[in-house]
């Protein structure tokens, strides 16, 4: 029954639809691939995990139409792609209207399953279908991944795209603002704006009658609940095209993704007097990378220029300009100055490392001058959500540096696990702000960077042969990393074709010690499948495992 609904989409593409793409290679990717890749980490360690989009097991385009129904759109509109990706980018969250998937940020998943378990969309979906209930809980890449297999399933081309340093811009105003104290340490209070690690959305592929010629083609669609548009929690469909060209007046919420990959962050000291003083402005670091999944492989495709032209290219001035005659706000505050530190650079390095090691970071200093200086300078380490919102400064360490004339000089710090680990989040993220005072001149330097330690993966095995029909053998293998013993740990497995989901609970894994599960599985369709594991517990999440097999005919 699947390989027959598989070989009547192929031979239903028509040129005329609204959602044709004309590359055979791209349709059977972005419309018949039932399984994605998830890229996620922070721009200086790319991580990737695999996601089952499952849009052809049984009942999903059941509960995919379901959908359409709890949003209430019209039989007449379901046709039309524009207004199915609208209503859906709504539909997808529950914020405010029930939908399928309830979001959470705050590292506590009580009754529910935690983001990072999930390995992929199909039981979400059949949940959401079967008690109408908002499925707890998502984040950033659950919703784009829930959306994409909704938007496949419908025959709509798709594609989860990920931005590295995506801005959460407060006031739309392009600019992030990191308020100092008059010591030159962030004041968490003050700021408000927040870039995140990165931010998972969808391109759904369609014509844009409603739009000027030009403007069709990959359409950004965004689940994750962010901001309201039109009243509702959605994003989008909003033009790829007119986000990089500037035009922001054509519907739907271009000028919020154009915010989200365009921004400068503003480092502002504020003295005791009330007065700002602009210490820097980092006008690369919003939107530095955005990526897909690549046409018929696993690898990473990167597509940063179809949404922005080259930094400082006369073009890249030119979207600005147009963005900005067309209601984008970007303001500098009136009562501020800007006098760049030109003598003095400051960079920051993180060794990598695996969770439960301790690492060290390096902070270097450039002196061009050829004058003596000493820098008073404070670094902070915050353990962060990937949304780049602190939960908690686990290490504050000040020195003075001495900066000899026209040389570098480099300034070692050492983090240790015990001062990480009882504060370790989700995707153990941390995030540094280092703040220097030069004490000659009192110019502050200031800059942030987020490092990721690298999370032990899942090793899947196969044994005996793998025939369409027939038992085969799956052994799922994971060593506890930790000095400490791994409560209450939860293993998930799944294949489209292979397997549904299967589930098994362990109370422990003690310390340094070797888990392994064993079970039988029969698959149902011949061909390249890929089998997806993930693990679960309170101590570690984000913990995957991945492995392609081929299935022989019978």
């Amino acid at each position: 029954m699947e390989i027959e609904i598989q070989l009547q989409r192929k031979q239903n593409f028509q040129p005329e639809d609204a959602v044709y793409l004309d590359d055979e290679k791209e349709r059977e990717e972005y419309v018949l691939n039932d399984v994605g890749i998830v890229f996620h980490g922070n721009i200086n360690e790319i991580k990737l995990r695999s996601w089952s989009y499952g849009q052809f097991e049984e009942n999903i385009l059941d509960a995919c139409l379901f959908l359409m129904d709890k949003a209430e759109l019209e039989l007449s509109g379901r046709g039309n792609p524009i207004k199915i990706c609208r209503v859906a980018s709504a539909v997808i969250n529950s914020r405010d209207d029930d939908g399928v998937v309830a979001g959470s940020w705050d590292n506590t998943y009580t009754y529910g399953v935690a983001p990072s378990a999930w390995t992929g969309s199909v039981d979400i979906l059949l949940e959401y279908y079967s008690s109408r209930q908002p499925v707890r809980y998502g984040q950033c890449w659950v919703f784009a991944g829930v959306f994409n297999t909704f938007l496949r399933c419908l025959g709509i081309p798709a594609r989860l795209v990920t931005t590295y340093s995506s801005a959460h811009d407060n006031n739309a105003n392009l600019q992030l603002d990191f308020f100092l104290d008059d010591e030159g340490q962030v004041d968490t209070k003050l700021t408000k704006d927040s870039v995140w690690n990165y931010h998972c959305w969808n391109e759904a592929w369609m014509t844009r009658p409603d739009l000027p010629v030009g403007f069709g083609g990959w359409q950004v669609v965004d689940g994750t609940p962010q901001e309201t548009s039109d009243g509702m929690y959605r994003c989008g469909p909003a033009s790829v095209q007119a986000i990089k060209h500037g035009h922001v007046c054509f519907q739907f919420d271009a000028p919020f993704v154009y915010a989200e990959v365009n921004g400068d962050i503003v480092y502002i000291r504020r003295e005791k007097n009330g007065t700002q003083t602009i210490e820097n402005i980092d006008t690369t670091h919003v939107g530095r990378l955005i990526v897909t999944k690549e046409v018929g492989g696993d690898g990473m495709m990167e597509i940063t220029e179809d949404y922005k032209f080259q930094e400082g290219s006369a073009e890249e001035r030119l979207a600005l300009e147009t963005a900005l005659m067309y209601g984008v706000k970007k303001q500098m505050p009136q009562d501020t100055t800007y006098q760049p530190q030109k003598d003095v650079d400051m960079e920051f390095q993180a060794q990598k490392a695996i969770l439960g090691s301790d690492f060290k970071v390096t902070i270097t200093f450039r002196n061009r001058s050829r004058n003596y200086y000493t820098a008073t300078t404070y670094l902070s380490g915050n353990t962060v959500f990937y949304t780049g919102v602190t939960k908690k400064e686990f290490k504050k360490h000040s020195f003075s540096a001495k900066l000899e004339p026209s040389s570098s000089s480099s300034f070692d710090v050492v983090i240790k696990s015990s001062e990480y680990l009882s504060e370790l989040l989700d995707q153990a993220s941390f995030h540094f702000f280092v703040t220097a005072r030069i004490n000659e001149t009192g110019k502050i330097l200031a800059l942030q960077k987020a490092t990721v330690l690298e999370i032990p993966a899942l090793r899947i095995k196969t044994q005996g042969e793998m025939v369409a029909g027939r038992e085969m053998s799956v052994t799922v293998e994971f060593t506890n990393p930790l000095k400490q013993a791994l409560e209450n740990v939860t293993l998930r497995l799944e294949g489209p074709g292979v397997l549904r989901t299967m589930k098994k609970e362990f109370r422990q894994i003690p310390a340094n010690s070797t888990l392994v599960w064993e079970l039988k599985c029969i698959p149902r369709l011949p061909g390249l499948r890929k089998l997806i594991a993930s693990l679960n517990c309170d101590a570690l999440r984000h913990v995957y495992g991945e492995l392609n097999i081929q299935i022989q005919k019978p």
